[in-house]
């Protein structure tokens, strides 16, 4: 079973996705995770998005990526970002480096061997991002898109930011999250929307346990189905 979760940034995905596949047994994969390793990359080569695609693209193609602990840390070769990749300037090349076609394909290509690969080792793969019912794995079993409104998901990017910086501001909280979704929702390459036939939860006033149970009775339905 593959379980596909896709949202905008703070909608609740990373805290959802990795719940349930706790919960079920089943591989975890944080593919945003991958765009920010590469974006990570990018800063420290000096790389700009627009001026360089064509670097970043090559450089996404060979990017030796894996992930340990069932996806609770990523390696680039035996090099552990795991940490250096959330720090609020990687974030916010990820999204610009995501918006290049060819890093998107490249990506993509790694995403469905490592979902495969944890279906097949776990019997299910759960995966969250931007594309993932839609482009990813347009099959998968459950599709999920989280949601909720920007002064929501800009509260809890604050909350995230001030575990490590006390001095994060509102202001640039929400000056990120308006500028993900400007350039998630306008990309050219797979912008962010909802797949047809998936189920949407906004996620403002509930509890992400709550969100996580919701999603599993879907899981459970389709396993007894």
């Amino acid at each position: 079973m593959i379980i596909a979760i896709d949202g905008p940034a703070g909608a609740g995905k990373s805290t959802t996705a990795r719940t349930l596949a706790e919960r079920f047994g089943f591989a975890y994969i944080d593919t945003g995770a991958m765009y920010r390793a590469l974006a990570l990359c990018a800063v420290e080569k000096n790389l700009d998005a627009a001026a360089d695609a064509a670097q970043i693209g090559a450089l996404a193609e060979e990017l030796p990526l894996r992930f340990a602990e069932n996806g609770r840390r990523i390696f680039i070769g035996e090099r552990d970002v795991s940490e250096e990749i959330r720090s609020a300037p990687v974030g916010e090349r990820s999204s610009q480096v995501a918006a290049i076609p060819a890093v998107r394909t490249a990506i993509v290509a790694q995403q469905r061997r490592l979902g495969r690969a944890g279906e097949a080792e776990t019997g299910g793969a759960v995966l969250e991002g931007r594309d993932i019912q839609t482009v990813v794995f347009p099959d998968a079993e459950i599709k999920i898109f989280l949601d909720a409104a920007p002064s929501t998901r800009a509260g809890r990017r604050l909350e995230q930011w001030r575990e490590k910086s006390p001095c994060a501001s509102v202001e640039a909280a929400q000056r990120d999250i308006a500028g993900r979704d400007a350039r998630d929702s306008t990309r050219a390459a797979s912008p962010l929307r909802a797949a047809e036939d998936a189920v949407i939860l906004a996620t403002d006033n509930l509890a992400p346990q709550e969100v996580v149970e919701r999603i599993a009775q879907l899981v459970e339905a389709k396993r007894t189905a």
